[in-house]
């Protein structure tokens, strides 16, 4: 059965020192580069905001970071600046091995609408391209690494299995923010859906 690995956000600003570092981001780099030498295909997801995001908390007058609003499409966490077009923090982290993907998805460039998933933006309903571009492989199973795995890994590894796909995620080679509880309300999202945490 085709595989697709599918590396999430594997950037300079999710790594220790970036704008919105995830603890051990870093650490896990090594072992994905690893695995992705066995993969059918490999994509990179790479969030890609312009300045000025709706999703960042410097775009709304009187509120930090962490702090939630409502947006047309739902509940939003506002986020400290991260991955703005064209910055260092956007880059991929230097030790990935950029060389080893067959396709990049760059989401988060509509201003309007964040987009944690590989799949979907945060409307639930815009796609990526990236169902489409797997099924034109063949690819029809999916493991996911990455960061975080209660925003990005989280929200991708749902949608893939409400896609059909059979989907793992693999829990050593990922690292998560836990936002008030939401590591957990995570896992049990993915086990929800049928994802298999390994």
């Amino acid at each position: 059965m085709p595989k697709g690995l599918i590396v999430i956000d594997m950037q300079n600003d999710f790594c220790p020192g970036g704008a919105l570092a995830v603890e051990g981001g870093d650490r896990i780099v090594a072992g994905i580069n690893t695995i992705m030498q066995d993969a059918s295909a490999v994509v990179l997801t790479q969030d890609w905001h312009p300045a000025g995001h709706s999703s960042f908390a410097s775009s709304h007058e009187g509120k930090a970071p962490f702090d939630m609003i409502g947006m047309p499409y739902g509940p939003q966490v506002l986020w400290p600046d991260h991955c703005v077009q064209g910055t260092r923090g956007a880059e991929f982290y230097p030790d990935l091995a950029t060389d080893h993907a067959d396709m990049i998805v760059r989401k988060g460039f509509n201003p309007a609408v964040d987009s944690y998933s590989a799949f979907y933006e945060n409307d639930h309903e815009t796609p990526t391209g990236l169902h489409g571009y797997l099924r034109s492989r063949g690819i029809t199973e999916l493991v996911m690494v990455g960061l975080a795995t209660d925003f990005c890994v989280n929200y991708s590894a749902v949608d893939a299995a409400r896609l059909g796909y059979p989907v793992t995620v693999l829990r050593d080679l990922c690292r998560g923010i836990d936002l008030d509880g939401s590591f957990e309300l995570a896992l049990k999202d993915m086990r929800d859906a049928g994802v298999t945490l390994a």
